[in-house]
């Protein structure tokens, strides 16, 4: 019979879809009511699971000893856990009555509810005198059971699997409709599962009150046997008694004569004593008797009652394991309900992208078909191509010969040439010789001669200053005010103009009398120091009158400036080619954000003006204050924005996920302050792709409002960092999206829907740059360029490499106060002192001077070459010289990685890795190294390699960027000697730099004096913006000219 109805579950279950199934069938009897209390009544909830659950479980109380009923009848009895699960199936007549089947029914009226079993059933069995066989027989209904489950289960994995054709059949009313009838099936189980847990919580307390029956009466069985062993001693005790009154008549026998009336009569009196004293005993050894027999019988009692109570509990602990089953269907229905829900959404999107993909896979078969054609021609082009490969490893291998050939022929050639130069330059020394004495004889005549008329020169200039000084000269300028005077000046004239106390026509007239440093106006400001400002104001108004511009007005916007606010080497650039354009007689501005991580103590007389700036972003206009500084002798503009979300009060110059934002609101700001102060400068100057946003700004914008006397240059320091984002962003500083994100415009080169600063500058600027020729060079290529080399090409003809300079009044031995002793390449013993100071400082061996000690600073990231430091470290300790690393890396494995190699190194007596920036430190190392590496993979310009060739310390670089303008081998007889300053390889590997390494330690270890001749040559290079200062002036000059001779055309 549960065969049959397991199978019509199953049908039932692949029809409806995903219901639940209730199987009741009832073995009972009504004439054994009383003996139904002994038993286990169980009742089976069959579920979709390959474990039997259990819906409800009954525990009655069994035949127990009467003292044990006593204490157990004033408890109530276990109550039925009735836990019914009605489940509906999936149809659409949902009001539907519900049948159950009676628990007394027979076959026959079984079979008549067969036809309605799609609806709930409970499903009941009780189970009678459970023993073993009955044991058995429901573990094997159980199987039968389980095995007709798993036929439903793979019914129902057919019936919902969702593939292609199959999913099309289904309706989405039907699956809605499935997909709740589902829903309200969980909540009916949930309801079942809370039941059963209320159910289990008495059932536990049951369990409770049991196990303390139990233990009083494992008390009582204790106690019980105690008392059998006690009557089992006095019994011993009393056959004792027995023995001795025996042995005690024996003797009185054996004395006889006169005594034996006597005897006799104490005999009568012990006997009928005795026989009392037996019967005494014999009644309490029966009544003992009785008592042990009774507790036998109670303690047997006992124990068939803890066998039923353990039987009990073996059940509760059965019942605990099926509700966990119970609680894991219950996760197993959310599951699948949950992916049903997932793989309707997916069929849907499927059935949708079948239309599109059919079409974009016969574009794609056009395209394969196209592709193969082109790889047609390419596989003969690379047959033509290995043919030529051929030929020419064959001539490769010619030429080799050759050359071995040639230089051997030429190692004869050049030890006869040695001898000979040897031979020149001792003549050439012993007539230097000759020449210095006879010189230094000259020399000490002229200076006795130079000496009277320097006596009589300083007497008629004395007396020219007097007559000069009563003249009053006023034409001439005036050199002998610091440059840090006549900025501070011009701020207080721009900070008059932007708070309306000044015209705009009278603030550009007194801006050209400081321009040209007119000694009227210093005059005047000098005079007016302790009047009031509209006294100074007034005073300034009598001097204005037009006069020609001395120079160019140059007004560099950027993100950086050192020493204020400085990251790489951007900031060293705008302040030392401001500083040289300066003193060749241009006005010089920078503008910049105000930053709240800036160096403030480095800002000189900062203040804020009394007037805002308003500028426009997202759509509206936000308030920005303007401060006023001089750094380093150059006036700076700091823009602080009123904006909400603060742009530039993150601790931290770069880096912030809103950078875009930040630095498009920034460049539109500066160009509102120029407009607002009335500038009309000639060029402006903006850098990397955090300004890049002011060429298209100013062209759309600002030259349309009058903010069109300027030329704009554009200067990328690195093009690995270009600052893309969405096309959509483009929008808030003001731009025009519709018209920029074009491919000859800002539209990025690998991306459509992106927009390129930096490609957006290259194409609005009328000047681009870079930071040295070889790099500009390099970008122009597929490689180097990173996605703008077509573009870079294109604009070929505004496109230049200026090679960067250092600061020379920062960067000078024989001024740094950083060091222990200062030296210059004439005097070389300072260098040796400083070496021998930092050894000691870093815990490094001193034991020979004579030992090479190799130096790096730098950024310990990729672009630097970081195999091929991490390489040098140890071959430097392997040729028997020092190393000594400065730097960091902003990469968490790097930083890691060379944290192992400084552990490693710890206590070495000949390398110490320094894993952070410290400039004092860093300037004791271009001081104490002899030898400096820097092995790129690419470089912009570098200014480390120049900073230690101006210490002395001799570069070790890989040919790349602006390393191969400044560094050039010593060993390379196609450069002129002059110009031989290092040591340089070409590829990136290990083996290149090993070569590089090992000239450069055989020339230091082999030949002293000629070591010596290079430090001092390279010592004297002249690193400073001089020469890179010109070729901008050029640049600027002539585009100004170009633009000036339109506008007269015009």
């Amino acid at each position: 019979m549960e065969k049959v109805m397991a199978a019509k579950c199953s049908v039932s279950f692949s029809s409806y879809g995903f219901d639940g199934l209730n199987k009741s069938s009832s073995i009972s009897s009504n004439n054994d009511f009383a003996s139904r209390k002994k038993n286990l009544n169980l009742r089976l909830l069959f579920l979709p699971s390959r474990r039997l659950l259990p819906a409800s479980c009954k525990i009655q109380q069994r035949n127990l000893s009467s003292h044990y009923k006593r204490q157990l009848g004033k408890k109530p009895p276990f109550e039925r856990i009735r836990t019914r699960a009605k489940l509906r199936p999936n149809s659409d007549n949902e009001s539907e009555p519900e049948n159950s089947v009676s628990n007394d029914g027979d076959m026959e009226h079984t079979a008549n509810h067969e036809k309605t079993f799609e609806d709930n059933v409970d499903t009941r069995v009780d189970v009678e005198h459970i023993d073993e066989s009955n044991s058995g027989v429901l573990s094997a209904s159980a199987v039968d059971a389980n095995r007709d489950v798993d036929h439903a289960e793979i019914a129902l994995t057919k019936a919902l699997a969702i593939n292609g054709e199959q999913l099309s059949g289904v309706q989405p009313e039907d699956l809605i409709c499935m997909i709740k009838t589902a829903e309200r099936n969980i909540l009916l189980l949930n309801q079942a599962r809370v039941h059963a847990l209320e159910d289990l919580q008495k059932i536990l307390n049951e369990k409770e009150t049991l196990e303390s029956e139990i233990n009083s009466l494992e008390r009582r069985l204790a106690e019980a046997d105690a008392q059998i062993k006690v009557a089992s001693e006095e019994k011993v005790h009393a056959e004792q008694l027995e023995d001795q009154l025996e042995k005690l008549r024996t003797e009185l026998i054996n004395r006889g004569g006169s005594g034996k009336s006597e005897l006799e009569l104490y005999e009568n009196r012990n006997k009928i004593s005795n026989e009392e004293a037996l019967l005494a005993r014999d009644a309490h050894v029966h009544s003992l008797r009785k008592e042990v027999d009774s507790l036998r019988t109670e303690n047997l009692a006992l124990k068939d009652d803890i066998q039923a109570l353990k039987s009990l509990l073996s059940n509760l602990k059965n019942t605990d394991e099926r509700i966990v089953t119970l609680e894991n269907e219950g996760s197993f229905l959310d599951a699948s309900m949950k992916e049903l829900e997932s793989k309707l959404s997916v069929s849907q999107q499927d059935s949708s992208n079948i239309s599109t993909l059919k079409v974009e896979c016969k574009d794609l078969w056009e395209k394969v078909e196209n592709l193969q054609r082109l790889l047609d021609k390419a596989t003969k082009q690379a047959d033509q191509a290995i043919l030529a490969l051929q030929q020419n490893q064959d001539l490769r291998k010619k030429v080799d010969k050759l050359e071995e050939s040639l230089e051997a022929a030429n190692l004869f050639k050049v030890s006869s040439e040695k001898i000979q130069q040897y031979n020149e330059l001792m003549q050439q020394k012993i007539k230097l010789l000759e020449d210095r004495l006879q010189k230094s004889d000259q020399e000490i005549h002229s200076y006795v001669q130079l000496y009277q008329e320097s006596i009589k020169e300083f007497q008629d200039t004395l007396n020219s200053l007097k007559e000069e000084s009563k003249k009053g000269i006023s034409d001439e300028t005036v050199d002998d005010m610091p440059w840090e005077f006549w900025s501070r000046l011009l701020l207080t004239i721009d900070g008059w103009a932007l708070e309306k106390k000044l015209s705009n026509n009278d603030a550009v007239l007194l801006r050209e009398m400081v321009w040209k440093r007119d000694r009227h106006i210093c005059d005047a400001y000098v005079a007016c120091k302790e009047k009031t400002e509209d006294e100074v104001i007034s005073s300034f108004l009598r001097l204005t009158s037009s006069q020609p511009s001395p120079g160019l007005h140059i007004i560099h916007i950027a993100a950086e400036m050192a020493p204020v606010a400085k990251v790489g080497g951007l900031g060293d650039v705008v302040t030392g080619l401001g500083k040289a354009l300066q003193k060749r007689g241009h006005l010089v501005e920078i503008v910049l954000p105000k930053y709240d991580c800036m160096q403030y103590d480095r800002i000189r007389d900062l203040r804020v003006l009394d007037a805002t700036v308003n500028s426009y972003f997202d759509g509206k206009l936000f308030q920005n204050k303007v401060w006023i500084g001089t750094v380093e002798g150059l006036p700076v503009y700091f823009i602080e924005p009123h904006h909400p979300n603060k742009f530039f009060w993150r601790g931290q110059y770069y880096g912030e996920q809103d950078d875009f934002k930040r630095f498009s609101y920034f460049s539109r700001a500066a160009l509102e302050l120029l407009l607002q102060a009335g500038k009309k400068p000639d060029i402006i100057h903006c850098h990397d792709w955090q300004t890049s946003f002011v060429a298209p700004l100013y062209w759309d914008l600002y030259a349309p409002k009058g903010l069109n006397s300027a030329r704009i240059c554009f200067t990328c320091h690195n093009f690995e960092y270009q600052g893309t984002a969405p096309a959509s962003e483009l929008t808030s500083c003001g731009l025009d999206v519709h018209q920029l994100n074009r491919p000859d415009r800002m539209q990025d080169n690998s991306s459509h829907d992106r927009v390129n600063p930096i490609k957006g500058a290259i194409v609005f600027s009328n000047i681009v740059t870079t930071v040295s020729p070889t790099y500009a060079q390099e970008v122009r290529t597929a490689e180097g360029g990173r996605g703008l080399h077509s573009t870079l090409n294109f604009y070929s003809k505004k496109f230049s490499g200026i090679l960067n300079g250092i600061d020379t009044d920062a960067w000078n031995p024989t001024t740094d106060m950083f060091l222990k002793v200062q030296y210059s390449a004439n005097d070389l013993k300072g260098k040796a002192e400083n070496k021998d100071s930092m050894r000691r400082l870093l815990g490094l061996s001193s034991a020979d001077d004579r030992t090479p000690l190799v130096g790096c600073i730098t950024r310990l990231v990729p672009q630097k070459g970081m195999h091929l430091i991490r390489h040098a470290i140890y071959q430097t300790l392997e040729m028997g010289g020092q190393f000594v690393l400065l730097g960091s890396s902003p990469i968490p494995h790097i930083q890691r990685e060379f944290e192992g190699i400084a552990n490693q190194f710890q206590n070495h007596e000949h390398i110490r890795l320094i894993l952070r920036y410290d400039e004092c430190l860093s300037r004791y190392i271009y001081a104490a190294s002899d030898m400096f590496i820097i092995p790129s993979i690419f470089e912009p310009c570098g200014l480390t390699q120049m900073i230690a060739m101006t210490y002395g310390s001799v570069p070790i670089v890989r040919k790349t960027g602006g390393l191969n303008d400044s560094v050039f081998d010593v060993d390379d007889d196609t450069i002129p000697h002059r110009y031989r300053n290092g040591f340089t390889f070409t590829a990136a590997d290990e083996q290149g730099l090993n070569g590089a390494m090992e000239r450069a330690f055989n020339l230091y270890k082999s030949d002293n004096e000629t070591w010596q001749q290079l430090v001092r040559k390279i010592m004297n290079i002249d690193f400073s913006w001089e020469s890179s200062a010109t070729q901008y002036e050029e640049l600027y000059a002539k585009s100004v000219a170009r633009a000036r001779a339109v506008a007269n055309r015009t």
